[in-house]
């Protein structure tokens, strides 16, 4: 999948586990609370789609590749959640993908190898209830050999990585269709 989605492949899960040791932690820091109907978009295998579910009251979890998505069905299942759909297509296609407007859209770790940023970000906002969020967490813009886990450089090359007000700029055209409510919130990772 990451020809489509260029350096955005499924890390390795044991330094997945080491850069995210806490997901419920995260999901929290990033304002998923109870009541809320929440997108995981671009969910790989789960990591906070569980963490999602259980704060939330319904999450849809979008992927374009369906091993991801039995992995992260599977860790649902083992958890005994049954308010998250798991669900394959296109991150293009949020909206009609999500089946109704979410309060919450969540991007982690993905944002930096999507093609046509402003088109995703138009799609998401068009997905959105007028008062909801786009969550987005990307890397910093550091080079990648700062950013070790394991003792190895790891994320996406040095020059996909954004700060938030680069996400932000890129947000900005989309901004039109949000209602003024509505906001782009982007977190950073290492």
């Amino acid at each position: 999948m990451s020809n489509i989605f260029p350096g955005s492949a499924m890390p390795d899960p044991d330094w997945w586990q080491e850069l995210w040791p806490h997901p419920a932690q995260t999901v929290a820091l990033l304002g998923v609370i109870p009541g809320m109907f929440v997108v995981d978009l671009c969910c790989g295998d789960g990591l906070f789609t569980l963490s999602m579910a259980k704060l939330a009251s319904k999450v849809v979890a979008i992927d374009l590749d369906p091993e991801m998505l039995k992995r992260m069905q599977a860790k649902l299942d083992a958890a005994g959640m049954r308010n998250c759909s798991a669900v394959e297509g296109n991150s293009y296609d949020v909206g009609k993908l999500a089946g109704m407007n979410a309060d919450m859209v969540v991007m982690a770790n993905t944002f930096h190898g999507v093609p046509d940023k402003t088109r995703l970000c138009q799609a998401v906002a068009s997905a959105l209830k007028p008062a909801g969020q786009f969550v987005v967490v990307n890397w910093h813009r550091r080079p990648r050999e700062e950013t070790t886990v394991l003792e190895q450089p790891r994320g996406p090359k040095t020059e996909m990585r954004m700060e938030p007000e680069d996400v932000a700029a890129i947000a900005a055209p989309a901004a039109s269709i949000l209602s003024p409510q509505s906001s782009f919130r982007p977190f950073t990772t290492p």
